[in-house]
């Protein structure tokens, strides 16, 4: 994937939607960005839904990284009618939003869901590892995650739970590697300062 390439190309339609102006219909512009950006869409949704949802992957949901873009996708087409990016790093911080939502809307549903009649004893599957629902301090470390300021939060995002790269990430975000950093380890020291009491 050529990175330049992807952020050229997204730049360029972002330029676009914020000309849009009246009646101008949009619609066209969000899909060509959409479009433009689906190979680095596409890595993220896989690399976020593999590191830290892998639960979803498997039944009952058994859900594919192509499924999860799709629904990303509709949740972009909705939020641009109204949301205007204007640089790279801002379309995908808010593309990184939504996929976090999308998955966890997923798990909540997950972890509501009950057998709807009793199995035969002998076919029953065996119990579920707590691992596969969210603790309460698992749900505690992703609200404060949400809580962090945006540029943080998108790079604590892209670096720890999408597993990009310092490099990976200063090219979506079009800042230097040690803008990263900073971000990074300011948003290490915020997440530790609000969730200092589940240190070990």
């Amino acid at each position: 994937m050529d990175t330049g390439r992807t952020t050229a190309a997204v730049q360029r339609y972002l330029n676009e939607l914020a000309g849009v102006r009246g009646d101008q219909p949009s619609e066209p512009i969000i899909r060509e960005l959409l479009a433009g950006a689906a190979s680095r869409l596409r890595v993220l949704c896989a690399s976020l839904l593999h590191r830290s949802y892998a639960r979803l992957e498997r039944p009952p949901l058994s859900l594919h990284s192509d499924e999860m873009l799709s629904a990303v996708v509709e949740r972009l087409i909705k939020a641009l009618r109204g949301a205007r990016p204007t640089t790279v790093a801002q379309f995908f911080a808010l593309a990184n939003q939504h996929m976090r939502w999308e998955l966890n809307d997923l798990a909540r549903e997950l972890d509501k869901r009950t057998p709807v009649a009793a199995l035969d004893e002998a076919f029953a599957a065996a119990p579920e590892s707590s691992a596969s629902s969210l603790s309460p301090d698992a749900r505690r470390i992703l609200d404060a995650i949400d809580r962090l300021p945006e540029e943080e939060r998108e790079t604590f995002s892209l670096v720890r739970i999408q597993g990009l790269t310092h490099n990976e990430v200063a090219d979506v975000q079009g800042v230097s590697t040690k803008t990263v950093q900073r971000r990074l380890n300011r948003a290490l020291m915020l997440l530790a300062q609000s969730l200092d009491d589940l240190r070990p």
